[in-house]
């Protein structure tokens, strides 16, 4: 017995004496501890970019929501059900899950590092704080009151849900902060890290100038002070002519459009020009109308019904442009900013030119940026419809609404906020509605599982969970 013993000791000595610290087999040989900040912001903005731009059913259903499209046969989330396929979890999981976690582990790795000069830090720092801001903002005006103080705290399991108008004022003020920080001379992300502006600082001031004018001017009917000063601070800097942000695609798999790869890729025969939409584009002569949608099988333009079956062959489509894989996302552009300008003037703000220049400014621009020609936009314009002086409202906010509807096709979240925000265009219910218009997104199953008190709280305090309830900046 003791020789067997023997036997068995030597390979076990031999073994001990050749691995001096066995925790070295816990190590990662294969997944870094760490990653690098770049990656992250890139990984966290395309993210973004693919939620905001998508038009799966399970991800983003605002293109019926505002009624640009019509589905041909499936009509739930037309009809306002967004339960079924918890469109409300995917929308809350990817902002704050896929997006906000990665842009704090971003601005955690910058912060830690004791390499990088100074000013490119800052630059670094500010740009990926502004895209967090543009996440919540999100957030809040999907949802209402959300997590935020404690929201990416890893040590809080049940973070309680901030009021909204709270959160806002804060993000304003991050925002002007940003726009301070920011060193246009010096360097930021790299080229290949900064896939919205390939590193130019000076455009991310723009673009922060320019969301400072967006922000400002979704508070206004709420908080007019407030606004004003917003509003005031970003109109010396936003965007000029051809101007924005965005994500352009890659003609490759993976990189191409989320659109590209539903309608085209997966020949998804579901998606049609709505009736409430097509309408208007054709009885204006719309040169927009052969960018944003193509013919039906007889090559005839002809829109849907919402909320109703449709036959496909029948029915006009997503038009080639919209649906290319290389199709950019926009975040925000020169045309959008114009029409906030626009408005701002009718409110009372100082800020240069007037609201019937900066209107124009703005309708022209989206007829160009689609492709159209100075010729058709100059045409388009001259018309008694939509001219500002006579155009389709009753006051300037239903003239700017209206247009605004038109322009910010193929971006139906920034559609939504701007439906509720400024009542315009009124649109009819679909179909069959399960509720009635969608002033909010309800609060996802998983928080009132999981995080129930804080949800409960959070949802009193808003005046319930329910898609009817208004924002607090939905005053009218």
């Amino acid at each position: 017995m003791k020789r067997n013993i023997l036997k068995l000791s030597v390979p076990l000595l031999f073994l001990t004496a050749c691995t001096k610290n066995i925790t070295d087999y816990n190590k990662e040989t294969k997944k870094p501890a760490t990653v690098a900040a770049g990656p992250v912001f890139t990984n966290a903005t395309k993210t973004l970019a693919d939620g905001l731009n998508n038009a799966s059913v399970n991800i983003n259903v605002f293109r019926f929501t505002v009624k640009h499209w019509a589905m041909a046969v499936y009509q739930d989330e037309a009809n306002y059900d967004f339960f079924t396929r918890n469109i409300n979890g995917a929308w809350w999981t990817r902002m704050y899950r896929d997006i906000l976690v990665n842009l704090n582990d971003c601005a955690n790795t910058i912060n830690k590092s004791t390499t990088m000069q100074a000013d490119v830090k800052a630059n670094q720092l500010a740009i990926t704080d502004i895209m967090e801001v543009y996440t919540y903002s999100i957030l809040v005006n999907s949802f209402g009151n959300v997590p935020y103080t404690d929201a990416l705290k890893a040590e809080v399991n049940f973070p309680n849900y901030d009021d909204a108008k709270t959160v806002y004022a804060d993000l304003l003020a991050r925002l002007k902060t940003d726009i301070g920080n920011l060193k246009p001379a010096a360097g930021g992300f790299s080229k290949a890290e900064d896939i919205i502006y390939g590193g130019k600082v000076a455009m991310w001031s723009k673009f922060a100038n320019s969301m400072l004018v967006k922000l400002g001017m979704v508070i206004a009917d709420v908080d007019d002070a407030a606004a004003k000063s917003a509003v005031e601070m970003g109109a010396a800097n936003t965007f000029a002519v051809g101007e924005k942000a965005a994500f352009t695609y890659l003609e490759g798999s993976p990189n191409y459009s989320p659109l590209y790869n539903d309608i085209i890729v997966g020949a998804r025969p579901d998606y049609v020009a709505a009736i409430d939409f097509l309408k208007p584009l054709t009885d204006l002569n719309d040169p927009r109308k052969s960018h944003f949608f193509g013919t039906n099988n007889a090559g005839a333009y002809a829109g849907g019904v919402v909320g109703k079956v449709n036959t496909f062959a029948d029915m006009s489509k997503p038009s080639l442009q919209v649906s290319a894989p290389a199709a950019p996302n926009i975040f925000m552009d020169y045309m959008e900013t114009e029409f906030l300008l626009a408005e701002a003037k009718e409110r009372g703000y100082n800020v240069p030119g007037t609201a019937a220049d900066h209107y124009m400014n703005a309708v022209k621009a989206s007829i160009i940026s689609w492709g159209g020609s100075q010729a058709e936009a100059d045409a388009y314009y001259a018309q008694p419809q939509v001219t500002y002086a006579t155009a389709i409202g009753s006051n300037w906010k239903e003239k700017i609404a209206y247009q605004k509807w038109i322009g910010l096709y193929n971006r139906p979240y920034d559609g939504w906020v701007e439906i509720r925000r400024l009542d315009y265009p009124k649109l009819t219910l679909p179909y069959a509605p399960i509720s009635g218009f969608p002033n909010r997104l309800p609060y996802p199953v998983a928080e009132q599982q999981v995080n129930g008190g804080s949800y409960t709280k959070g949802a009193a305090a808003i005046g319930g969970d329910k898609v009817e309830t208004k924002l607090f900046w939905d005053k009218f």
